[in-house]
């Protein structure tokens, strides 16, 4: 059972699921009609409303709108949304790995968080916000790292990686941080925590040239795809798109290397880097 802060907030998303039924049914449309107001599925809907996902905060002003409600789900929403760990798009994104059986990435340009390093995941930081204060920094990266506490888990979900070979050779942080970020891959490697395919960069174009692409799985839910650019990202839980992200996700899989050679590449382009450390 939840406890603690995370209980309290299970309990207030489940009293905007409740009171989104309310209002819905208030306003005399079904699940499926709200849906296709503020472009969701109706079954989508239905998962806000049992407190199974989380709208992200676009979805809760366009229900606000639909239902004439007066900004009371953007407001809920604000509340229960950590502004200061993610990005309001990323927000929902960081429960549903909580909730995945299954979750399978694909990363064209860098290391996903959920295998960052300290090191890295502040580099990443601040190149994005080379302006803000080593607070805000740190905020951040303690959060990326709390999310990767789910591969530690007893029932942590089947985590499965494809790296675009590029995120192997950009320096992010400098050749240490590098250095620690690829053995720390390596590590996860070995120890079965998760099975990380390398796209090699001879691959050419691929079917996920336009950003990262996220699958999960679940027990109690059907199953969403999220794509993410640098400033934005979208949960998709259409069942044909899913299915058209899962096709484009199997022809990546096809064209990666084996785990076994992705492996030995990964130990390489480490070995690269702490050669770098060694001479400077």
């Amino acid at each position: 059972m939840a406890n603690g802060s995370h209980g309290s907030r299970q309990a207030a998303w489940e009293f905007f699921g409740a009171e989104l039924k309310r209002r819905r049914e208030d306003a005399g449309l079904t699940q499926v009609e709200l849906g296709a107001r503020v472009f969701v599925s109706g079954a989508y809907i239905g998962q806000f409303e049992q407190a199974i996902r989380k709208p992200q905060l676009d979805i809760a002003q366009r229900i606000d709108e639909v239902l004439q409600t007066d900004g009371i789900f953007e407001r809920l929403c604000r509340k229960l949304i950590d502004d200061r760990r993610y990005a309001d798009y990323f927000a929902e994104v960081a429960e549903l790995e909580r909730l995945a059986t299954k979750i399978c990435e694909f990363a064209p340009t860098l290391v996903p968080g959920l295998l960052q390093t300290a090191a890295y995941a502040r580099a990443v930081t601040i190149a994005a916000n080379p302006f803000v204060t080593d607070e805000y920094v740190e905020e951040k990266v303690t959060a990326r790292l709390e999310r990767a506490r789910i591969l530690k888990d007893a029932t942590r979900p089947e985590y499965w990686v494809i790296l675009h070979e590029n995120a192997l050779r950009v320096p992010v942080g400098g050749q240490a941080a590098m250095t620690q970020q690829l053995e720390h891959i390596a590590r996860l490697m070995r120890e079965r925590v998760a099975v990380v395919a390398v796209l090699p960069r001879a691959a050419g174009a691929h079917p996920s040239m336009g950003g990262m692409l996220t699958l999960m799985n679940f027990d109690d839910a059907p199953p969403v795809a999220y794509a993410e650019t640098s400033f934005s990202g979208t949960v998709m839980d259409d069942p044909s798109v899913v299915t058209r992200a899962q096709r484009a996700y199997d022809l990546l899989r096809v064209a990666a290397v084996s785990p076994e050679a992705s492996l030995a590449l990964i130990e390489s382009a480490a070995e690269d880097f702490r050669r770098c450390v060694s001479t400077t």
